[in-house]
């Protein structure tokens, strides 16, 4: 088991997650036809192309997956009850096919759970980096983790 009980984490601290990833084409086109997103800037060449950013811009809601899935490893596998909820998001930097992505995480909250004792409320800061180290997404992810077996 890769992630963390309850009792394991403390407020700040800090992961430098592994995993890069490099997006391609065939991720953000699969992606965007999956999710029914039918938006130009994301499979339409032509249109992006003469938008703005003069390429192709890559779905941000795989952004947001991808940097919560390279967490996954470290933080909450094997571990997790339920995911609570995601507040925060935002997206201050345009990712582009090609560009190398990394995550970081921080332990932003602790909190013991009334409902259920045999768990814990942790929520996570994740961000997203290019290649660049600008930060092209992040977001609080608020997460029931499992206590260490008694």
């Amino acid at each position: 088991m890769a992630g963390r009980c309850y009792e394991d984490w403390q407020v700040g601290d800090r992961l430098v997650h592994d995993i890069r990833r490099t997006v391609t084409e065939t991720d953000n086109l699969l992606f965007s036809t999956m999710t029914h997103n039918p938006q130009p800037l994301h499979i339409d060449a032509e249109a992006a192309r003469a938008s703005e950013f003069g390429q192709i811009l890559v779905n941000g809601t795989f952004t947001f997956a991808l940097m919560v899935g390279l967490s996954v490893g470290d933080t909450t596998l094997g571990t997790l009850v339920a995911n609570l909820g995601y507040d925060q998001l935002v997206m201050p930097k345009p990712v582009f096919l090609g560009d190398t992505l990394r995550a970081e995480t921080e332990v932003h909250a602790l909190k013991d759970s009334r409902s259920r004792p045999d768990a814990g409320i942790v929520t996570f800061a994740h961000r997203m980096l290019n290649q660049r180290d600008e930060i092209v997404c992040q977001c609080l992810r608020t997460a029931l983790i499992r206590r260490a077996a008694a």
